[in-house]
């Protein structure tokens, strides 16, 4: 900018925000050097212009990206914004502008930093929502079944619909800690709502009792000449464990069944 501060977006932190920054910026000719969400903390000489969301704006951006880019670069843009990468609204800002000049071979630039970043972010976000698939335990709490989580990245989004249809004549709910989200299933429809906490009620005997079984179980079938410590850190690592039945303390359990004799 003329007066030497560098020009920043804020916006509200939705994806629907995100593009109407996109919006903006060529609407009024100008590039920002940062886009900030609302807990997003500014240079001392940044001037900061705040971005409304408008959803018609918003909707011809993303109508616009498989038009002039790809349908790859579209579903490569929304699950980006999902991920915990640093500054991940400048990094989708800069993949469309770039993709609005080059079109759709930009899905393969992978010598560019910028295409580069987004796709491993990506990458990063699928692949911790593939493991949450296998590594989410519930548990029964009046008759609804609840998991807690504390992903990176924000794979809700990504692991709704497995869930859906995995468990569709359940009433269940996966709080996401990290995020302060929960998604929720009741009478087969799905939302994701945000909870800032979750304080969830003692346990049942009846769940105790099945959580015992199944250490139980995870200890019987485990192979003591086969066991491997940092193979299993490999396929399964311990940052998961908090939330893992197999790892929740015995002692706990046991303390809890003699509570209730």
């Amino acid at each position: 900018m003329p007066d030497g501060t560098d020009l920043v977006y804020t916006y509200d932190g939705s994806f629907e925000g995100l593009l109407c920054c996109v919006f903006e910026s060529y609407e009024k000719k100008e590039i920002p050097q940062n886009i900030l969400p609302p807990d997003g903390q500014p240079g001392l000489f940044d001037a900061c212009k705040f971005i409304e969301t408008d959803h018609e704006k918003a909707q011809r951006v993303y109508d616009s990206i498989p038009i002039k880019i790809s349908l790859e670069a579209q579903e490569l843009v929304k699950l980006g914004f999902l991920t915990c990468v640093h500054q991940k609204e400048l990094l989708i800002f800069r993949f469309l502008r770039l993709g609005y000049k080059v079109g759709g071979r930009i899905m393969s630039m992978l010598t560019d930093d910028t295409v580069d970043s987004l796709q491993k972010a990506v990458h990063h976000l699928t692949f911790e929502a593939h493991r949450y698939k296998g590594f989410i335990r519930f548990s029964i709490y009046n008759e609804a079944l609840v998991a807690v989580i504390e992903p990176k990245n924000f794979v809700l989004p990504v692991i709704a619909a497995h869930f859906a249809n995995r468990f569709r004549n359940e009433v269940f709910m996966i709080y996401d800690k990290t995020h302060k989200s929960a998604l929720i299933h009741q009478a087969r429809r799905v939302e994701i709502v945000e909870i800032d906490d979750l304080e969830l009620p003692e346990l049942e005997e009846k769940e105790a009792e099945f959580r015992r079984l199944w250490q139980q179980y995870y200890k019987t079938i485990g192979i003591e000449s086969r066991y491997n410590p940092r193979c299993r850190m490999t396929f399964m690592p311990k940052r998961f464990w908090n939330q893992l039945t197999e790892f929740y303390p015995e002692k706990e359990l046991t303390a809890r069944k003699q509570l209730k004799g």
